[in-house]
């Protein structure tokens, strides 16, 4: 294999082909969605990065509302990297699906040294991990999403890495000088990574701990001291990195953390109302919808070899990380946020995690199955299916996220057209989903899900108190889908019916409902 070095990283021949095999993944599903309708995002929030990054570049506001900063961005990495494409005056869905296939190629790369780093004796384990990664319809999906996802699965994969290269134990004085710096490298991937979504921090800590369990040195004392230095480094790299946007978020909202986490946990309160198994299976469900379900045996038997080796070595139980953090992930959204819809989006970062695992542990049941001609055929059976299915569900996952981009374009995009067209821009609008209103039709706005208008989030799922906080409010016009509707359509405060709707068949087909915009019919005074 053809090995390139530049610096410290080995560039092999298995990279470019990754690094290919990435962008035409993510150009494939942009073709998708502009043969079954037109270039879109399938997802209405990507709109609201596209409206803090615009602001952000041209204006010189954290703001979603031209004049009025907020601190909506769940992602304020991402949004600052989106910002870079409007300064640099580039196409902004170029720029972003360029950072999508980055993202995704940059997963596939760390996933080849993670898969040989997890089997180094297998041989191919990395080879199959890194185009695992990069086949897997859900990580297209999230590459090309125009969302912070695929930037967020990519930045844990690092942070694994970095704190997998503790392990290397060498006795070279240069080595044992530096676990502050190597610390601090990690701290400040680590800030990245919680920039790119607050729960990101959870995986540094999770690392300290692991690692302080698995901690490579015999030397106690010395053990002790590189330790302490190290995590030292950690701490004060990820400060560092975090201290900017811990400083602005509390300059705009007088708190340390942005607002939206507690909206959407509002939001979706209903939902943790069930039972804790059933939250669990909720959010696992749509990740098994693809290929990667053929590799749930494998994943088992590679944890399985993982865990038979840190029995006998302390220190090989650092390479239980990602399962460690997929668990932790994936807990605290069955946990706080259970909300299963769009693919799964809040969880599809645990799938890389999960991959490491599957591929390594599927290439080890084929070398086990060699033992009998049973064995021999049902395990190579089942990796052949796996070659064969992941990439056939690509071409699902590409006809979904059409479908998808279809259903923001043609209820959240084409209603925001209109509105810029029909309604007066200075009169308030109270709205859902804000995203596409914010880009293409932008003007003050009342939000109802909570994200730049904090005073909703305690009232959320009181739809009398916030037809109550409209109308003090003076809000003239609504858009909303029918579930997102705070009164019944026959309510006289919501006039005389819609004044537009989009009509469109998507949606409902998909067992949704229109988008559809009222005028607010207020009495002379609230109550």
């Amino acid at each position: 294999m053809t090995v390139v070095t530049v610096g410290r990283v080995k560039i092999r021949r298995i990279d470019t082909l990754i690094g290919a095999l990435a962008v035409v993944s993510v150009i494939v599903y942009v073709i998708a969605a502009e043969s079954i309708h037109k270039v879109g995002f399938p997802l209405d929030d990507s709109w609201i990065h596209q409206t803090y990054a615009r602001n952000l570049a041209e204006r010189g506001e954290w703001a979603f509302v031209p004049g009025e900063p907020s601190v909506a961005s769940t992602s304020p990495l991402f949004t600052v990297l989106l910002a870079v494409g409007y300064v640099v005056t580039m196409p902004f869905f170029a720029w972003v699906f360029m950072l999508g296939a980055l993202a995704l190629a940059g997963a596939g790369w760390i996933g080849v040294r993670l898969g040989d780093r997890l089997f180094p004796w297998l041989g191919q384990a990395g080879l199959w991990t890194g185009l695992a990664l990069v086949v897997t319809w859900h990580l297209v999906w999230a590459a090309a999403s125009g969302m912070e996802t695929m930037l967020f699965c990519t930045l844990s994969l690092l942070v694994v890495w970095l704190a997998w290269r503790e392990l290397s134990v060498r006795p070279d004085p240069a080595w044992l000088r530096a676990p502050f710096g190597r610390g601090a490298a990690l701290g400040l991937v680590g800030a990245a990574l919680t920039l790119t979504r607050p729960e990101g921090v959870g995986l540094i800590a999770l690392v300290g701990f692991m690692l302080l369990v698995a901690w490579p040195y015999e030397n106690a004392q010395t053990g002790r001291r590189l330790y302490l230095a190290w995590a030292g480094g950690v701490v004060i790299g990820w400060l560092v990195g975090i201290a900017p946007y811990v400083a602005l978020n509390y300059d705009i909202e007088g708190t340390l953390l942005p607002n939206t986490s507690a909206a959407k946990q509002a939001e979706n309160a209903p939902a943790r109302e069930l039972p804790v198994l059933e939250r669990y299976g909720r959010m696992l469900l749509p990740l098994v919808a693809g290929g990667q379900l053929l590799l749930v045996p494998g994943m088992v038997a590679g944890v399985w070899n993982v865990v038979r080796r840190a029995r006998a070595n302390r220190r090989d139980a650092l390479l239980l990380l990602p399962l460690a953090w997929a668990l932790v992930d994936l807990s605290a959204y069955a946990l706080r946020l259970p909300a299963p819809y769009q693919h799964g989006r809040y969880v599809i970062p645990i799938l890389p995690h999960l991959l490491l695992y599957g591929v390594g542990g599927t290439i080890i049941m084929v070398q086990a199955g060699r033992r009998t001609p049973v064995q021999r055929v049902l395990s190579r059976s089942l990796a052949l299916s796996c070659i064969l299915i992941m990439p056939a569900f690509m071409v699902v996952g590409a006809r979904q996220y059409g479908r998808d981009v279809r259903i923001i374009n043609t209820e959240m995009v084409d209603t925001a057209h209109w509105i810029e067209e029909n309604l007066p821009p200075e009169e308030l609008l109270a709205v859902h989903d804000i995203g596409a209103l914010g880009y293409y039709a932008p003007r003050p706005i009342l939000d109802l899900a909570g994200l730049v208008s904090p005073e909703v989030v305690p009232i959320i799922r009181d739809h009398e108190a916030l037809m109550q906080l409209m109308c003090e409010r003076s809000v003239r016009y609504l858009m909303v889908l029918p579930d997102q509707r705070p009164a019944e359509e026959t309510d006289p405060r919501l006039g005389s019916g819609p004044v537009f709707i989009t009509n469109a068949p998507y949606s409902p087909d998909a067992g949704g409902g229109n988008m559809a915009v009222y005028r607010m019919a207020w009495a002379d005074q609230c109550d």
